[in-house]
Formats: C-alpha cells, structure tokens, sequence
C-alpha cells in the first residue's frame, strides 16, 4: 500500500460526519498503510481526450472535528490511480448509474465495489435471490397488489426500492390511505413491501461482509417510538453475536455477493430474518464496530484486497 493512490468517488466532504463514516475511516487506514487520497465528487468525473478522469484533491485525513485538509487540487487521469473506491450514497439514479459505466472503461484500476456489479445489483431486488429467508414481500407499482399484501398480513413496511438509510420507509396497519398511497406511488414509482416485524423494537442486526466471507456484526436499536434503525435515523449501535440461523444465511449471501463482484457489502436481520436490503453501493458501519469492539475491519478490508 505504500505510494499507492487511492481515488474515492464520494459525497461532499463537508458533509460527512468523522465520528462514524466509513469512508474517512477506511481513507485514514489507507494513509496509515502509506498510501495518498485523491476524493472527488461523482459529478467531476469525465472523459476528455481517451482518458477517463476525474477532478478533485489530494488531501490529508484526521481523527477529529476538522478531519481533512487539502492538499493540491488536481485533474487527474483515473488510469493512474490503483485502488478506487465508489463510495457515494444512493438514490440509486441515472446520475448514479452513468458514472458506473465511466468507471467500468478504466483497465487498470481495483474498484471496490465493481461498478458493473454495482449496477446489477439493486440493494432491494436482489433480496429476491434469498426470498426463502426473508419475511413475506412484494415489489409492485400498483395499489392492488398493496391492497391484498395489507389484507393478508395486517401490518406491514412500504419503502421505495432505490432509496438508502431508512428514508421514507413507511408502515401501513389495518387500512391504506388511497390518497397517501397515490402520492408515494407517483414518488417513488415501484416500492417493496414487507410484513412487520415486531422484533425492529429490538433491533436489526447489520453483518459486515469482506471478500466473501462475515467479518463482524453489530445491533442498531431504535430510538423509542421508531422503527428505524438507522444510526443515521437516531438508532444506536450495541455489540451483537450472529445466532445459528443467521451466520449459516450470511454465509450463502456472502459467497454469491462474491461470485457477482461485490466485495465489501452489509446485510441486516430483524429477528433472524434477512431483511431486503443488500448494501453493496456504500456500506457502512465500521466505525461503529471499532467503538464497540476495538476491532479494526479497515486494517482487513486493505489487507485483503492487496
């Protein structure tokens, strides 16, 4: 790792949060390793003159409220980078996807994740895959179809399929507001629809998966009166152990994220059951899983990609 380049395509810096982002955390245990950090923005990506590039800096990452500092603003020609790593958040959109086909063009460079794989995968869909281990569901466009899933189980979760991090996830009990639903269809166009699981109170449990293989896990618990357990949504991160049954259906995800490409991915469970979100576009956590356990996954997330 040492002098190598590590470009990262992700959000504005300004925006992201030290104490637990993922991506400062595995940018600052690259540097560690001796490696520079070029972080550009998706829209700064481009193709001029046969060569794939991207405009942004190199900068200098820390551990503490002003955690980066720029070094040199540059255009550089992505080619010459060895690692990349596609780490911006959803929605999953045209935006999202054209600049996975930008990247698929460079030959040289180790992305993670691939952006074919990327592309292929849709978080929601492809829970499809492991349907035998999830909770009742539906993806549907047509209020019909929601309608009859209510009736048949009472309460359930609405949530639009390209969406990330517990955004306008809904539940509807007992009845459908035709109106709300007409509105949110109209949104969100095709969405995914789960039986409730009263377990969420508890908590969901996220596993962090690394070249195929389960690395560590935590809980997030909702705050009281929610049912999201996002940290980004007031959840709270606790340390957690997988059961027999979720550990023997991590292990079949893990090997097929790796046979499609994926290699750094998160799944969740709410009581023992997958939940229909594979996160493969920009997983997060480990930061988290550091505060509670001291274990770093950054230190084998490099490890082994090298």
């Amino acid at each position: 790792m040492k002098n190598k380049i590590i470009a990262i395509q992700g959000d504005n810096l300004k925006k992201l949060n030290y104490k637990n982002d993922t991506t400062i955390f595995l940018a600052i245990e690259a540097q560690k390793l001796g490696s520079k950090v070029f972080y550009y923005e998706p829209q700064n990506i481009f193709i001029k003159k046969n060569k794939i590039c991207a405009e942004g800096n190199f900068i200098k990452l820390y551990n503490k409220k002003k955690f980066f500092k720029s070094l040199s603003k540059k255009i550089i020609n992505l080619e010459n980078s060895n690692y990349l790593l596609v780490r911006q958040n959803p929605p999953f959109n045209m935006n999202y996807i054209t600049t996975t086909y930008f990247l698929d063009r460079l030959k040289t460079v180790k992305i993670i994740n691939n952006p074919t794989a990327i592309r292929n995968i849709s978080e929601k869909l492809f829970s499809y895959e492991f349907k035998k281990y999830m909770p009742p569901y539906i993806f549907t466009s047509r209020i019909s179809d929601i309608r009859e899933f209510l009736k048949k189980n009472k309460h359930i979760i609405i949530k639009p399929i390209h969406s990330y991090g517990g955004n306008s996830i809904k539940q509807i009990k007992n009845k459908i507001n035709k109106n709300f639903l007409i509105k949110y269809l109209k949104k969100h166009n095709y969405v995914m629809c789960q039986k409730f699981l009263p377990g969420i109170v508890d908590g969901d449990k996220r596993v962090f998966i690394i070249n195929g293989k389960i690395k560590g896990s935590i809980s997030r618990v909702p705050k009281k009166g929610s049912i999201l357990s996002n940290l980004g949504k007031g959840g709270t991160a606790i340390v957690s152990k997988l059961s027999k049954k979720e550990k023997f259906i991590s292990i079949k995800v893990a090997k097929k994220l790796k046979q499609e490409g994926i290699y750094f991915a998160g799944i969740d469970f709410i009581s023992e059951e997958l939940n229909g979100d594979i996160n493969v576009t920009s997983p997060t956590g480990l930061k988290n899983y550091f505060d509670l356990t001291g274990i770093n996954l950054a230190k084998i997330f490099w490890k082994e990609i090298t």
